[in-house]
C-alpha cells in the first residue's frame, strides 16, 4: 500500500490534533522530523554531488534558510551530508549497498514546513518505501515563562 509523507505525518504543518494541548508559537522550539528511506536508487545514495543538489533542494522547499553544507563521501561508498540551516539542521547518511538513508529534518520556528523538505527527499532518492516520525518541540513551560540567568556569576 502507497502512502504519502502527509498521510503518515499525525500533524502536517502547525494544526494540532483534536484533544491535543494547544500551543502557542511563542511556546514552540520548532519541529523534528526522522525519515527512513528504505529501496533507494543505489546510484543515487552514493552520489556526492546529486545529494548536494537535493538537500539544497529540499531546504529551500521546507522555506528555510541554507547557511552551510558540508558532505563528505566514504570509500568505499557512501556519503553524509549536513546542512546548517539558519532554523536549524538537515542531516543525511547513507548506505548505499542496502538501498537505506537515514534522514534528520529539524526546524526552528513557525515558517517552515520540515515535511516538504522530507517528500523531496523520498521523491528525489526514488525510496519504494519510507517511515517517517515527527514530533514538535516545545519550551519547557518553567524556561518559557521564567527569567535565565547563567550558572557561573558574571565577573564584575
Amino acid at each position: 500500500m502507497e502512502q504519502s509523507l502527509s498521510s503518515l505525518h499525525p500533524n502536517p504543518g502547525w494544526a494540532t490534533n483534536s484533544g491535543a494541548t494547544d500551543t502557542s508559537a511563542t511556546d514552540m522550539v520548532g519541529k523534528h522530523c526522522i525519515l527512513e528511506l528504505y529501496d533507494c536508487d543505489p546510484s543515487k545514495l552514493d552520489d556526492e554531488t546529486f545529494l548536494r543538489h537535493t538537500i539544497t533542494t529540499a531546504a529551500q522547499r521546507a522555506g528555510a534558510t541554507l547557511l552551510n553544507l558540508i558532505t563528505h563521501r566514504f570509500e568505499p561508498q557512501g556519503v553524509t551530508g549536513l546542512a546548517l540551516l539558519a532554523e536549524s539542521h538537515i542531516s543525511i547518511h547513507t548506505w548505499p549497498e542496502n538501498g537505506y538513508a537515514a534522514v534528520d529534518v529539524f526546524t526552528c520556528g513557525d515558517h517552515t514546513m520540515p515535511e516538504k523538505a522530507c517528500e523531496v527527499l523520498c521523491e528525489e532518492l526514488g525510496a519504494g518505501r519510507h517511515a517517517l516520525r515527527s514530533f514538535l518541540r516545545e519550551t519547557p513551560a518553567a524556561l518559557g515563562k521564567a527569567e535565565r540567568m547563567p550558572a557561573i556569576p558574571l565577573a564584575a
